[in-house]
């Protein structure tokens, strides 16, 4: 019998140009492989920065839109605490957590009234209250009040003639100058409640001379 012999088949090579094609395409994904590696390698770094950004910029915000509202005094109606043109922070949510107390100095609209400026006036008569202003003295459940702060007589009575009976939401207001404030003694003020205070006055910005706390006490 003849010997049949098995002609392997040859593999066929490819083409140097294909091969070294391939080795190029090889190298370049290599490449940017590593080049991803190192950039992902940054993102949790990168992530956390914007975060530690983006809290700085939200704690920033709160504490402006709370603590840092502007309001320019008019007048001299609480002088000597405050003067005409001083610019005054106030504080938004410090009677969220509290109700104002007596010897604060408030920010409101008087009567609610959204187009009118904002008046600072400062709190003598508390919710359930009775308030009167007897011989340049004022009298709060019928004993007369003893005030630490600086002011001016009380020459000029208004409302407070006779007693005044506070709600359980309403505040009586007066200016540190008695002689030049309208405040809860006038009728177009009257009694502040409390959903017309728009804040504390905790500090004055400007001008320089005047810079520092607002005494409350």
């Amino acid at each position: 019998m003849r010997r049949v012999r098995r002609i392997r088949k040859q593999r066929r090579r490819k083409p140097l140009s294909r091969r070294w094609e391939r080795k190029r395409q090889m190298h370049f994904l290599r490449k940017v492989q590593g080049v991803l590696r190192h950039i992902f390698s940054y993102v949790p770094a990168i992530v956390i920065r914007v975060s530690r950004i983006a809290v700085i910029c939200l704690l920033a915000f709160i504490l402006v839109w709370n603590l840092g509202q502007r309001v320019s005094m008019i007048g001299d109606s609480m002088s000597p605490a405050l003067k005409n043109g001083d610019i005054v922070l106030v504080n938004r949510v410090v009677y969220n957590a509290r109700r104002p107390k007596r010897g604060d100095v408030i920010v409101f609209r008087p009567k609610g009234n959204e187009n009118s400026h904002y008046y600072i006036k400062r709190v003598v008569g508390l919710p359930g209250e009775t308030v009167e202003i007897i011989e340049n003295g004022i009298y709060i459940n019928g004993g007369k009040l003893e005030e630490t702060y600086q002011t001016t007589k009380l020459d000029r009575v208004g409302r407070a003639s006779e007693k005044i009976k506070l709600d359980e939401d309403e505040y009586f207001v007066l200016g540190d100058d008695r002689e030049n404030s309208e405040d809860s003694r006038d009728a177009d003020v009257g009694n502040v409640k409390r959903e017309y205070i728009y804040g504390k006055a905790w500090f004055v910005l400007s001008p320089r001379q005047d810079f520092g706390f607002i005494r409350s006490r």
